[in-house]
């Protein structure tokens, strides 16, 4: 940890507005994969998608996030000769943390934001079904229920409330396991996306019932519809892709 804070002697006597590129040099002296941040730093550009891309790739590699920030500390002493600006510290930071939360997501069961099945788990069931599946086909005998929720009130506005999204998506599941109270999997796909994994018998009459109870909630105008399940499990991944795109 911290391997790239022992070389923080800046390589240039110059001010940061007398130059525009990295030289060899100094280029050569950047933590790996940090080439781009110092390219745009050196060049007075916006640097935070740079910091979004190697934070990411840092956490898919293993790296810790302490690791990342000593990188990119690292990076503007020695191009700048000042500490990071809080943008980029948080551009690389929330990068590294999407990566490895859907990482682990990937690996559990369980969305740890809302506590439904996650995508991963409800991919998986879906292909159980298929494997298990006698010749009349899973889409004979299960569906997907999907519910969506309206906009959050605070999108127009560029705010990002991640704790207040996962309660009312977790309030979604909650009325969701209501009526399909059973062995039913019911998954967070998508931020305010709720998928239930459904036999077929009596899903008209819950899905009604379960409009009018979100009609009556805190989510209401809340979207339910029924998709019905492809004739594989290929064509059934490529639904369940569909509907994480929002």
């Amino acid at each position: 940890m911290g391997r790239f804070t022992t070389r923080t002697r800046r390589l240039t006597t110059d001010g940061p507005e007398a130059w525009g590129e990295l030289s060899p040099e100094l280029r050569a002296a950047l933590p790996p994969r940090f080439e781009a941040v110092g390219e745009a730093l050196a060049s007075g550009s916006v640097s935070v998608a740079a910091c979004e891309v190697v934070g990411a790739s840092f956490a898919r590699d293993g790296l810790t996030l302490a690791e990342s920030l000593d990188a990119l500390a690292t990076t503007s002493r020695l191009v700048r000769g000042t500490d990071p600006d809080f943008g980029d510290i948080r551009a690389l930071s929330v990068a590294w943390s999407d990566a490895t939360l859907g990482y682990l997501n990937g690996l559990s069961c369980e969305d740890p934001l809302t506590g439904l099945a996650s995508l991963a788990h409800l991919r998986s069931r879906v292909s159980d079904l298929y494997r298990d599946a006698a010749a009349g086909g899973v889409r004979d005998t299960h569906a997907l229920v999907v519910v969506a929720a309206p906009p959050w009130p605070d999108a127009a506005s560029g705010r990002d409330d991640t704790l207040t999204r996962a309660l009312r998506v977790a309030q979604l599941g909650d009325t969701a396991r209501t009526v399909f109270s059973g062995t039913e999997t019911i998954s967070h796909v998508a931020p305010g996306r709720v998928v239930v994994l459904a036999g077929r018998d009596r899903i008209g009459r819950r899905v009604g019932l379960l409009r009018r109870m979100l009609d009556d909630s805190a989510v209401a105008q809340a979207r339910v519809w029924i998709e019905g399940l492809p004739d594989d499990d290929t064509g059934a991944g490529s639904l369940l892709d569909e509907l994480t795109r929002v």
